[in-house]
């Protein structure tokens, strides 16, 4: 299991992703339009806000005052609001279907199929965000059920030191691009 994941370059942030698995499920829901340390970080700057990441603590946040903590300076996200709300039903679907317990949507999960279902139940998140997750499952975490979701272009999970990040990013844009030209053609 990792101790930490390399997405921030902030140490107590890699190390929230690695040991609180709702803060994982939090960071990708915030990665969206944002860089993957901006989202990353978001868990943590959410935790010391907060003052937990207690699944049922934040469900039953008055919404207001969780939009308000997402957009103290600097805010959580580009899209505070948005993303409170997210990250609120996120927390309520974590809650109410796992008992409060994130690491149930993959430690519970009978197999590759079951995993997937689960994971795209999640609030925001669509198929990218499935087989990222997959990946960071499969490859840091070693989740045999996540193995058949790991694609094969470079994800968060082949990140494993800020260096293999950058490099992730660079692969990122580059696949990203390579995306776009084949639907423009």
């Amino acid at each position: 299991m990792a101790e930490a994941l390399h997405f921030t370059g902030n140490d107590e942030a890699d190390a929230l992703l690695a040991e609180e698995p709702i803060a994982l499920l939090i960071g990708f829901a915030l990665d969206q339009q944002v860089t993957v340390p901006t989202a990353f970080v978001g868990p943590l700057k959410l935790k010391e806000r907060f003052g937990t990441l207690d699944a049922r603590a934040i469900a039953q946040a008055d919404p207001s005052d969780l939009e308000a903590i997402f957009r103290k300076k600097p805010a959580i996200h580009r899209f505070p609001g948005n993303m409170a709300r997210r990250v609120q039903d996120l927390a309520a679907v974590i809650a109410d279907d796992y008992d409060g317990d994130a690491e149930r949507v993959w430690s519970e999960a009978a197999d590759g199929a079951d995993l997937r279902q689960r994971i795209a139940a999640l609030p925001g998140f669509g198929e990218m965000k499935v087989k990222a997750l997959g990946a960071v499952l499969a490859k840091r975490f070693g989740v045999e059920a996540a193995q058949e979701l790991a694609p094969s272009h470079p994800t968060l999970g082949d990140v494993d030191s800020i260096e293999a990040l950058e490099d992730y990013q660079a692969k990122k844009r580059a696949h990203k691009a390579e995306m776009r030209a084949k639907q423009s053609s």
